[in-house]
């Protein structure tokens, strides 16, 4: 077994539909900017408000990726 070294980045996704649809769109992102991702952490959940309802989910996400050789 390799040991590995990370880089972590803060990224923020957002949908108007659910926490878990803003998290899922944030990875999809950046996976195609970002090789070797291997996990994800949430540090931050917030949202904003429109008429008294929930207009759009953000969800902050801390990236890791493993660096290349």
């Amino acid at each position: 077994m390799n040991d590995h070294v990370y880089k972590s980045i803060e990224i923020t996704g957002t949908s108007g539909q659910s926490i878990d649809l803003a998290v899922e769109n944030a990875i999809k992102r950046a996976s195609k900017t970002i090789d070797n991702l291997r996990w994800f952490e949430v540090i931050e959940t917030r949202g904003s408000i429109q008429n008294g309802e929930i207009d759009r989910w953000q969800v902050t996400l801390k990236l890791g990726f493993t660096m290349k050789e």
